[in-house]
């Protein structure tokens, strides 16, 4: 492989990774922030204990989180410098803010919230996760608003003597069309994450109590039937929104990355005039997404998601290829092959980015029904879906992700930039090699470290109920996890 091969499948395992972990800590975090705000209203212990409990697993998180976000900004500078001397005025900004301000908030409060019991009053306690919370929220924003400006770049100028592109519009790059409907669909899937990780863990735990049927585990019972179905709960209701925000997304996509929209369906040729487009769930075609057959299709569903009307056009690639030819071959930096992405990745993984969702929220939905009137159920195969559940809504955002990246190739800055042209160029491809191969082991060793910490204070439950109480001013601090 070469360089530039070596550069993006580097940048894709780290990024990925990393992503793995960013909807856990913005779904989880809400929902401590609320068991923790909800003991101070109600004083129901047992809120208080999840609020502790759930607070370990997101504490774990995000510090995996942290350690792997860091290499991400490196990474433009080490493999992708031709990228950052271009467009980094403009994708610097939203970086900087990302860091300054919402990364602040989150590791700041964050502190605060774990040195925080018994020292400080107890509404500014809980305001504290909520806080980490917001700067979550905020760190998303700035990140998606970097990354919408690749996809459809605004508020900028190129400059004729330096050949690089200067913001003119800051306001423009935060409210990019494409950021608009990015963000809440985010943010919704990551509150489903969030909401499939208490309802996995929940169900696990209420299945072990009540098998182990003790008598003093009434208490632990009523707790965990509670997050298990406070869990479903959101992931349900984030499912519906991640479905309304995603059918937004797929209509702003059309209109600014039309390329892309037919790729997700592999629509090599525009229908005929007065004929709509066809959207199908299952198609056999070469390893290319060459001749294609759809086996499973369903009837002008890619001209309603693509236009909002049954009978809009949707423009086929081959159409686009000529039409992006015409308009970008004549630049030096914008010479491509081809201007259609690898078919197969983008049509398999934006499938698979709706089915893991929409499997999710069956769960979801089954557990509610399944728990309902404090039943519980303990038949072995339930087991399986209190970790399939979770991973499906963590791997759906990543599909997504490798959906819309690889949607919009060979461009790294849409009409601008190719990839081809972003690599650096004094690095080679055993300078990649190393790289690559530490982070890839570094990684993994951070992997089993993150599942063995998860997997152990799971297995240890929340921990009893202990009355909060001051704690006397010359005490030490101390790491309670």
């Amino acid at each position: 492989m070469d360089v530039l091969e070596l550069a993006r499948w580097q940048f894709a395992i780290t990024t990925v990774y990393h992503f793995l972990f960013v909807p856990i800590t913005i779904g989880l975090s809400a929902i401590v922030a609320w068991y923790h705000s909800r003991w101070i209203r109600t004083r129901n212990e047992e809120h208080l204990r999840m609020a502790k409990f759930l607070g370990k697993l997101f504490t774990i998180n995000f510090a995996l989180g942290l350690v792997t976000g860091i290499v991400q900004e490196f990474q433009f500078g080490m493999n992708w410098s031709s990228y950052s001397r271009f467009v980094g005025d403009i994708f610097g900004a939203p970086l900087a803010l990302e860091a300054l301000l919402a990364f602040f908030l989150e590791s700041t409060f964050l502190g605060l919230w774990i040195f925080g019991w018994g020292r400080i009053p107890e509404r500014l306690h809980a305001a504290c996760m909520w806080i980490v919370h917001i700067g979550t929220v905020l760190s998303a924003y700035f990140i998606l608003a970097a990354n919408s400006f690749m996809q459809n770049p605004v508020g900028y100028r190129i400059n004729p003597q330096t050949g690089r592109a200067e913001m003119s519009d800051f306001i423009a790059v935060l409210t990019n069309e494409v950021q608009l409907v990015a963000f809440p669909h985010v943010i919704t899937a990551s509150y489903m994450v969030g909401g499939a990780v208490v309802m996995g863990v929940g169900l696990h735990k209420l299945r072990k109590v009540t098998r182990d049927a003790k008598g003093d585990d009434v208490a632990d019972r009523r707790m965990y039937r509670h997050a298990t179905r406070l869990g479903a709960v959101v992931t349900l209701v984030a499912g519906l929104g991640m479905t309304i925000s995603g059918d937004l997304q797929g209509k702003v996509m059309t209109d600014v990355q039309p390329m892309k929209m037919a790729a997700a369906e592999a629509l090599y040729e525009t229908p005929p005039e007065g004929e709509c487009a066809p959207f199908s769930a299952l198609t056999i075609a070469g390893l290319g997404g060459e001749d294609p057959t759809h086996v499973i299709e369903i009837p002008c569903l890619l001209s309603f998601l693509g236009t909002g009307t049954w009978d809009g056009q949707v423009q086929g690639m081959v159409e686009l290829e000529n039409e992006y030819r015409a308009k970008f071959a004549d630049g030096e930096l914008t010479q491509a092959d081809t201007y259609i992405p690898p078919i197969a990745v983008t049509y398999w993984n934006f499938r698979l980015m709706m089915g893991a969702g929409f499997f999710a929220m069956a769960v979801a939905a089954w557990v509610l029904f399944a728990t309902r009137k404090d039943r519980v159920p303990m038949q072995r195969w339930v087991q399986p879906l209190t970790v399939l559940a979770p991973l499906a809504t963590v791997l759906g955002q990543s599909f997504g992700w490798i959906f819309t990246e690889v949607g919009r190739q060979p461009w790294v800055v849409f009409g601008e930039m190719t990839t081809r042209t972003a690599v650096s160029p004094s690095v080679g491809a055993t300078d990649v090699w190393i790289s690559m191969g530490v982070f890839t082991l570094l990684y993994g060793a951070l992997a089993v470290v993150e599942v063995r910490l998860l997997l152990d204070y799971i297995r240890r439950g929340a921990e009893p109920f202990e009355e909060p109480r001051l704690v006397e001013d010359d005490e030490p601090l101390q790491f309670a996890y």
